[in-house]
């Protein structure tokens, strides 16, 4: 079974940059497509971005592009989230969370294909 642990989140200011990591246990990590999402308090989860199981390919949400950067390090068992320029609105809780089978935008988009979660990291951005 895949377990899910999320981290490098934390307090910053705007315009800067943070990496978030999530690492998994298990044997079966390069099996699941990686994706991140973020809740804001009172807002639902969303997709941010997805990344193939082989690493071969990402798939980014319109509203992240240009400014995120979806990564994952097989041999470490470990899927990353590099954010750049953030901003207030950022403030969220961010989660990564793993999927089997087809990976394509309606699927990817869909909290509910995904079959794991991790608890998730604070990241907040003061102005």
């Amino acid at each position: 079974q895949v377990q899910l642990v999320e981290g490098g989140g934390g307090l910053v200011q705007a315009g800067d940059s943070l990496r978030l990591s999530c690492a998994a246990s298990g044997r079966t990590f390069s099996n699941y497509h990686m994706a991140w999402f973020r809740q804001a308090p009172g807002k639902e989860r969303e997709f941010i971005a997805a990344i193939r199981a082989s690493g071969g390919g990402t798939y980014d949400a319109d509203s992240w592009k240009g400014r995120s950067t979806i990564s994952r390090d097989n041999g470490k068992n470990t899927v990353y989230l590099q954010m750049n320029i953030l901003k207030p609105e950022d403030t969220a809780v961010y989660y990564c969370a793993g999927m089997k089978g087809f990976f394509y935008s309606g699927r990817l988009l869909a909290r509910d294909e995904y079959e794991k979660w991790g608890r998730g990291t604070q990241v907040t951005v003061s102005s």
